[in-house]
């Protein structure tokens, strides 16, 4: 399954619902919106700074991440910004793959 980091900035209404259910209760929420796709979340942090929140998971697939990050948005609470997440195995397989490319050149 393709895993993915999801980086989470809380709009006003998100900060105030995290205030009142609190870090545990958001993650058991996070946890049961991935598991709804068939995804896995592996971990959940919070943080200082532009991001507020960080989850690495699995999803089956693209679609599956788009509905979660569709859903989250259209809530109103959160901003998700999804990053796929490769391994270096993956990347192995990446550099050895024959790729046909003409670079720009300069006038």
């Amino acid at each position: 399954m393709p895993k993915y980091l999801w980086r989470v900035s809380y709009s006003e209404d998100g900060a105030r619902g995290l205030l009142a259910q609190g870090g545990t209760a958001r993650r058991a929420a996070i946890t049961e919106m991935v598991e709804s796709v068939g995804g896995h979340v592996e971990v959940c942090y919070f943080a200082f700074g532009e991001d507020d929140l960080f989850v690495i998971g699995d999803a089956p697939d693209e679609v599956s991440a788009a509905a979660l990050a569709i859903r989250t948005a259209a809530s109103g609470a959160a901003i998700s910004h999804t990053v796929t997440l490769l391994t270096p195995e993956q990347v192995d397989e990446a550099v050895a793959r024959e790729v046909t490319y003409q670079p720009p050149e300069a006038s």
